[in-house]
């Protein structure tokens, strides 16, 4: 429900290991449908949302027909209004509070740069000025993506509390959803060997014999993942799930459910590349002990309590700016009995577009994006 809304103009074309980050402002004059603050957002805007939620769906479910990529879409499809409104608050109250990114806006695109094996920075911002946008544009859309994280964590996030006996309370209460069979959950690191001539093979699996003396000696899998790995999965730290008897290859599977938690493979030659996996978990079959499944309790409570929480918040920030809706256009966040008047593509009227400015009594249009 709170992912960013992102526009990112044929980037994943470009970039495999990119994902979308946020809005582009177009160059052109475009319609303006909504003004939040100082900020504005477009018919552009909203229907760039509307074509990534769309791959999103896609990429969910591959599977699934048109029909059902149609429903998944119209049931979202009513909040993506709401959601860049959203999204511009969040970024608007980080820059307010002074809230610093750069040092991870650099981070960042670092890590684009190796997960895409490209040499330099410098060939990664040609390479982007290549697609049509921006490296500024590109760097501005990290660097809202990591305000809005950053004030979600400080402002919401750290206010949740879970106490010990809320997590015992509902392992008593949901003790059949951990009656599980014997499972492990996997990371991996791959080194690709695809389309690599023979004379390549030795140098690759140096890298990693190399990789997996560097988890040995104490460096952290995930990080050395999301850097090193040539996986789909890199971006997240090679997070590949919860895998049970049978649902990995022979050899796989009897290396990895003879490990414990934190134990690492061999590195393990496939057909096509290079495959160290590490154990994450290791449930044995039957009902997990509190102490296993505690991590995954927090997570579920966190996330439960989170949702409303940050509703809440948002509906604050709402009541100190001012939000205007174009008539015609729906944000599920604004109060149905009030007036939406039309927003025209023209430039802001400083009396109306001051920063943090409440709708004055009497004034006919719409309030906190009502």
């Amino acid at each position: 429900m709170w992912k960013n809304i992102c526009i990112c103009a044929g980037m994943m074309a470009i970039f495999p290991a990119f994902s979308c980050l946020a809005q582009t402002k177009p160059v052109v004059v475009e319609e303006v449908i909504a003004r939040v603050n100082n900020d504005a957002i477009t018919r552009g805007d909203l229907e760039r949302a509307r074509g990534q939620m769309r791959q999103e769906a896609q990429q969910d479910c591959p599977k699934c027909t048109p029909d059902e990529i149609n429903q998944r879409v119209a049931a979202e499809d009513k909040d993506v209004l709401r959601d860049l409104i959203d999204n511009s608050l969040l970024v608007q109250e980080g820059k307010d509070s002074g809230v610093s990114v750069d040092a991870d806006v650099v981070k960042r695109l670092d890590e684009i740069r190796i997960q895409n094996n490209i040499a330099s920075m410098e060939d990664l911002e040609a390479q982007i000025d290549k697609s049509g946008m921006s490296f500024e544009d590109f760097k501005n859309n990290i660097r809202n993506q990591l305000l809005q994280q950053e004030v979600i964590r400080h402002e919401v996030g750290s206010k949740i509390i879970l106490s010990h006996e809320e997590v015992r309370k509902y392992y008593e209460e949901h003790k059949d959803q951990f009656v599980r069979p014997e499972q492990v959950t996997l990371r991996e690191i791959f080194v690709s060997t695809d389309g690599k001539a023979d004379t390549e093979m030795p140098a690759l699996r140096k890298k990693a014999d190399g990789l997996l003396q560097r988890v040995k000696n104490g460096e952290d899998f995930g990080e050395l993942a999301k850097h090193f790995s040539d996986g789909s999965t890199a971006k997240q730290g090679g997070d590949l799930g919860k895998f049970e008897h049978g649902q990995l290859a022979p050899n796989i599977e009897q290396a990895v459910f003879s490990l414990q938690r934190m134990q690492t493979t061999d590195v393990i030659p496939t057909k096509t590349g290079f495959l160290i996996l590490q154990v994450g978990e290791h449930y044995s079959a039957g009902e997990q002990p509190e102490e296993k499944v505690d991590n995954e309790i927090q997570d579920q409570l966190y996330n439960e309590k989170l949702r409303p929480a940050l509703r809440a918040y948002l509906e604050m920030l709402r009541e100190d700016s001012y939000v205007e809706v174009k008539a015609g256009y729906s944000d599920t966040a604004a109060v149905a009995s009030s007036t939406i008047d039309e927003v025209p593509a023209t430039p802001d009227d400083s009396d109306k577009t001051k920063k943090k400015k409440k709708q004055q009594p009497g004034t006919p249009s719409a309030k906190n994006g009502e």
